[in-house]
């Protein structure tokens, strides 16, 4: 130690240090002299292997001092008491800023909720948090310029439109219809014998519903949860350029649908590349009712599961609903127009079986 330090046995602190030091080590040292005798069934199987470190009139003080009556009280006290203790520590010679850095961040809060409440004005003050959010929104919207102004003007449109679509989804329209006929007793004046009495109720007709649902982007369908496919098993990066560095290009790898009068970007500015051998234009279309299945052509792509931007770019996998032409089919509505689109989910992987499977909406 005085070889290494310049100690100053005049002045507390140093002293006060040492100390420490010394009996941190000691205690290491005997804990692990500790560990090494457990090992053994006895105390004289112990003394037959004494531990490298140490020599054997040590290790015999050593065994000795293990087997004290003193020694197992304590040690028996020791482990009482760590039993009592609510929370463990466990993390051996880990600092505790890299315990609380290893472990998961977060659940802290739910944990001292459930053990001591809320605040008392906890509710009231998300309550005018809430209340405080639409005007900051406003006046964000209203600070933000460039590129950060469009992203968050399209994000608030697209906020509001599905808002729209939910608040439609849930109106009733109300319209008149007619009284039953019924034979009124006594004598009808001229003037009422051409008139019908209508009464007003609330009417939610095939026709308005199928609509809704198209708007709101909602159907029972066949198939309600599919497998999300990732980014990397639907594109394919393409490397371009002189020393193929660059990385912005993409090739679909799954089923895709093209409109008849499609023409290829240049191929300087097409991002998105659709291979020509994995476009589709027609399904096989079964009729749930009718136990049929019919070739019919596809008029678009109505909604991908695993996003809009695949539903923008056309892809067909597992779960998507496209629209088909049914004319062929002869269906008419109520009003006895002819049904010219109607949709139908995907059922099957169009990129493994090599053609598009689907169940007709009805």
């Amino acid at each position: 130690m005085q070889d290494h330090f310049d100690l100053d046995y005049t002045r507390q602190e140093d002293v006060r240090t040492v100390v420490e030091t010394m009996m941190m080590a000691r205690r290491t040292h005997r804990n692990r002299m500790h560990a090494y005798f457990k090992k053994f069934l006895s105390k004289e199987a112990a003394l037959l292997k004494p531990h490298p470190d140490t020599t054997e009139e040590q290790w015999k003080e050593l065994c000795d001092l293990f087997t004290s009556e003193a020694f197992m009280k304590r040690s028996e006290q020791n482990k009482k008491n760590r039993s009592k203790l609510t929370v463990n520590h466990a993390a051996g010679s880990r600092s505790f800023q890299r315990t609380r850095a290893c472990m998961p961040q977060g659940d802290y809060i739910e944990l001292h909720r459930k053990r001591h409440g809320y605040r008392l004005d906890h509710f009231e003050r998300k309550r005018k948090k809430e209340a405080r959010k639409v005007h900051k929104c406003s006046e964000y919207a209203q600070k933000a310029l460039g590129i950060k102004g469009k992203m968050f003007a399209k994000k608030r449109y697209a906020e509001k439109a599905q808002m729209k679509k939910t608040l439609a989804m849930h109106e009733e329209s109300s319209t008149r219809r007619k009284v039953d006929d019924d034979v009124h007793e006594g004598a009808v004046p001229a003037y009422l014998l051409d008139r019908e009495n209508t009464t007003r109720a609330k009417v939610l007709s095939n026709t308005i519903k199928q609509k809704r649902k198209e708007k709101a982007g909602k159907w029972e369908v066949p198939l309600p949860k599919v497998r999300p496919v990732a980014e990397d098993e639907m594109f394919k990066v393409i490397r371009t350029g002189k020393r193929k560095t660059k990385q912005w290009k993409r090739m679909i790898t799954k089923a895709t649908f093209v409109g008849p009068g499609f023409t290829r970007k240049p191929p300087k500015y097409e991002r998105f590349i659709r291979p020509s051998g994995l476009r589709f234009s027609k399904a096989h279309v079964t009729h749930p009712e009718l136990k049929c299945t019919f070739n019919l052509e596809i008029i678009g792509v109505k909604k991908n599961p695993n996003g809009p931007m695949y539903t923008s770019l056309g892809v067909m996998t597992k779960g998507t609903v496209i629209e088909v032409n049914v004319s062929e089919l002869g269906l008419v509505t109520p009003a006895g127009k002819v049904v010219w689109g109607k949709y139908a989910q995907v059922t099957n992987d169009p990129e493994n079986d090599g053609c598009i499977n689907a169940v007709l909406l009805v």
